[in-house]
């Protein structure tokens, strides 16, 4: 993979972000099709993994699993 074809993907501060990087939500979320659970703003979440797309990242929260985040909502921990 040459350094064009490498996604970067960064925080809503414009921290780059890796696999395995733990990020807080820097807002209230509602989780869509949870049966009305929210992620509180400061919720720790852990080893995140990156996607192909640059503005979302898959990890588990405490209350959702298989969770999609988009990057704008979090910054790294």
């Amino acid at each position: 993979m040459s350094d064009e074809d490498e996604i970067v993907v960064k925080d809503s501060n414009g921290t780059r972000l890796s696999d395995g990087d733990s990020v807080t939500l820097i807002k209230d979320l509602k989780v869509k099709g949870s049966g009305g659970v929210t992620l509180k703003r400061g919720t720790l979440i852990r080893n995140i993994r990156l996607t192909q797309d640059e503005a979302e990242i898959e990890c588990n929260a405490d209350k959702v699993k298989g969770l999609v985040l988009r990057t704008e909502f979090v910054k790294k921990a």
